[in-house]
């Protein structure tokens, strides 16, 4: 095109950017592939507190001191619901491998029982921790 030609463009914006809202299987969908990243990093940071307890009361001493923070207890109570959440979201698809459950009443249903469960169960395991480290 010649350049006298050329009129300014602008590209269409599509509707549905504007008017997309997050619905609880893809916030769900996303949320198990984040536990599962979580899920990897806690398993190292299982194996550093494992290599510790083993080389000795110092090295074990350090960790557990990190472990023992705010920040440490903060990021082990993230792995806990991590853990609860990629659990109740896996049993939530093994009954799917059933073909049982795709209605939407069912799918919506099936979800927040895993988001409810996923924070009884994490609580749970915290109020017990308390019980039995007390």
């Amino acid at each position: 095109m010649p350049p006298d030609c050329k009129a300014k463009r602008t590209r269409p914006l599509s509707p549905n950017i504007q008017i997309y809202r997050p619905q609880l299987t893809s916030v769900l969908s996303i949320a198990n592939r984040i536990t599962g990243v979580v899920l990897s990093a806690g398993a190292v940071g299982l194996v550093i507190w494992l290599v510790a307890a083993a080389a000795g009361p110092q090295p074990y001493a350090a960790v557990q001191g990190a472990i023992g923070s705010w920040v440490g207890k903060v990021v082990l109570f993230g792995c806990t619901f991590a853990f609860f959440l990629h659990l109740c979201g896996g049993i939530r698809h093994l009954v799917w491998d059933t073909v049982h459950g795709y209605e939407l009443r069912s799918i919506y249903i099936s979800g927040w029982a895993v988001v409810i469960a996923s924070v009884v169960l994490t609580v749970a395991a915290w109020v017990a921790s308390f019980f039995v480290a007390g």
